[in-house]
């Protein structure tokens, strides 16, 4: 494989979509499909959690490595094949300018250029990959890396929004960007009620909240403020389903609580520890449903937790 195609396997998101998909092919309903979604693979986790130094640890990641290559592989057995497969954030551990980074990256793309070329990787950056402050430079580094941070596309008649969620939680050092980044997002939702979308998708880090939209502010959810501010553009817009990253993956149809799909808690841990979960939840008038018949992975813990979701109208 050549250079300029390897790196196009990570480089799909640009000018603010994703060129796998045709967006006025894929506007219209023609069925149920399903999509593939994993978080916080974090190449080096594990090591640095075991010895307590989750700053400057991690300089080992051959079982981040190996649960890694263990989805992939499970990924591409699928058949029919998911639409996308999406990874969101924290792709690797090493923050910007720390030891290890390059190297956890490199290894991460080796794994992840095996998955299956019929289906697109969909990269949304979490605080490991943009810094817990993001700045220009780590912003620009991220796009170098693994194309845009922020994007929206079109598949079977689903709106999927791509966020940068660590605008939303510390901007102060690239106001900018983050002006930018609102203006496309009220942008992306006045477009969809102008087509009239019935359905959409946002796919984030960092979690709005955690158990409740009240709740108080924590390093693993959004302010109250922020959360409040987003929920009620995204509740303007047609409430669209929410599905995030860190922490427990969560769905929000914006009319009532939080369906949970891993109840276990554990800083900068993989969460779901059964790999594929049986899981639904509804948002809007899309169903979103964990397809039973996908293969599960290793009953201990995956730091690549996936879930199927199987969108049907109701």
């Amino acid at each position: 494989m050549s250079a300029a195609e390897a790196g196009g396997v990570f480089h799909r998101a640009r000018g603010r979509t994703l060129d796998a998909f045709s967006s006025e092919k894929e506007r219209e309903w023609k069925g149920p499909f399903y999509f593939i979604q994993g978080a916080d693979p974090q190449f080096g986790l594990m090591k640095a959690w075991a010895t307590g130094d989750c700053d400057n640890g991690g300089d080992e990641w051959e079982q981040e490595i190996r649960l890694a290559e263990q989805a992939v592989q499970a990924i591409n057995k699928l058949n029919p094949k998911p639409k996308f497969f999406v990874l969101c954030g924290d792709l690797v551990h090493a923050m910007p300018g720390r030891p290890w980074r390059k190297e956890q990256t490199e290894d991460l793309q080796r794994v992840l250029r095996t998955v299956d070329s019929d289906i697109p990787l969909v990269l949304v950056s979490g605080n490991h990959d943009v810094g817990n402050v993001p700045t220009p430079e780590t912003i620009a580094e991220f796009q170098r890396t693994w194309g845009d941070d922020y994007f929206s596309f079109w598949v079977g008649g689903v709106l999927f929004l791509v966020l940068n969620s660590q605008f939303l939680y510390d901007a102060s050092r690239c106001p900018a960007l983050k002006q930018e980044h609102d203006h496309w997002l009220d942008q992306q939702l006045r477009t969809a009620g102008q087509r009239a979308c019935r359905h959409a998708v946002v796919f984030q880090h960092i979690p709005l909240f955690l158990q409740s939209i009240g709740e108080d502010d924590d390093y693993f959810n959004l302010t109250k403020s922020v959360r409040k501010e987003m929920a009620d553009k995204f509740v303007e817009a047609g409430r669209p389903g929410l599905r995030e990253g860190a922490g427990e993956g969560r769905d929000w149809s914006g009319e009532e609580a939080p369906r949970s799909f891993s109840r276990q808690r554990e800083r900068g841990r993989a969460l779901d520890r059964t790999g594929f979960s049986p899981s639904s939840a509804t948002g809007g008038s899309v169903t979103l449903a964990c397809e039973p018949q996908l293969p599960r992975l290793s009953s201990r813990t995956a730091e690549a937790a996936l879930a199927g979701w199987l969108l049907t109208l109701q």
